[in-house]
């Protein structure tokens, strides 16, 4: 008996690990069907789908939904692709102030986000070239993102075999053909996992957000704000919505990242008994 418990205490550990992290994210999904009698979603009291069959239709919570939604976007796009060629030239390319800029790129990670927030508003008010509202949210999160994409982006280019681009290039390639089709598909599953990261970081976002929002109200916002008056059920959907998407996503980025490790670690022979693939030039 104990032999067979010593065998799997790691299982236990890390089936009661996963228990305790999606434990919260359950209780949110469960309350979803609930049918409370106040303002306070709390308490069990009847099973319901009426809150999913229309999960938009407080106004507020949607405008502060949408806000989030295109905040997340704009920030992932920016975040990956500054991020992207940061880590780039990191790995890539020697230069001056190299080692200092490998340290200074996690400053922003390991800053507390309180100190990030404050620093931002007093930039703001100090300098008056922004107003507070969605302008600054996106700067504040574009900042606060380029640190996760670096870091992800990087750790995949470390481990990328440059021989690869070297057969491309000796078979003709110019060297944007070779980023695009060797480079860029190969680093892809480690890009999306950055821009997946940083619209994540982007749409939960609070503590910064409030230092910076002015009157733009985010979908964290909206819900600190009705947690003073009773947080709707449509939150829980909402939220049981999100967790879903970004389950799906993961999915997707995962399947991917394997596809890409298929065709790295592919031989020449099996290479060879593919389809032709031509490079344009």
């Amino acid at each position: 008996m104990w032999r067979w418990i010593k065998e799997h205490i790691v299982l236990f550990v890390g089936l009661l690990a996963m228990f305790y992290m999606l434990l919260p994210i359950a209780v949110i999904a469960i309350f979803s069907f609930n049918d409370p009698t106040g303002r306070y979603n709390f308490e069990w009291v009847g099973f319901t789908t009426q809150y999913w069959q229309d999960p938009f239709g407080i106004t507020p919570l949607t405008d502060s939904l949408i806000t989030s939604i295109q905040l997340a976007f704009l920030t992932s796009i920016a975040a990956t692709a500054l991020g992207t060629l940061i880590a780039i030239a990191l790995v890539r390319h020697q230069f001056f102030g190299r080692r200092a800029a490998n340290l200074l790129i996690v400053i922003p990670m390991a800053t507390p986000e309180v100190v990030i927030g404050a620093s931002l508003l007093s930039f703001f008010l100090t300098t008056g070239i922004f107003k507070l509202g969605f302008g600054t949210l996106l700067i504040a999160h574009i900042m606060f993102s380029i640190s996760f994409v670096v870091i992800v982006v990087r750790s995949r280019l470390i481990g990328f075999d440059r021989r690869l681009e070297e057969a491309a290039a000796d078979l003709g390639a110019s060297a944007f053909t070779t980023f695009r089709k060797v480079t860029l598909p190969l680093i892809a599953p480690g890009v999306g996992s950055a821009a997946l990261l940083s619209f994540a970081l982007s749409i939960d976002d609070f503590v910064i957000s409030n230092f910076n929002s002015g009157a733009t109200v985010t979908f964290p916002l909206y819900i600190f704000g009705a947690n003073q008056r009773g947080i709707p059920v449509e939150v829980n959907v909402i939220a049981t919505m999100l967790f879903a998407v970004t389950v799906i996503a993961m999915l997707s980025v995962i399947i991917q990242q394997r596809r890409a490790e298929k065709m790295a670690d592919m031989r020449p022979e099996e290479i060879a008994n593919k389809p032709a693939v031509s490079l344009p030039m």
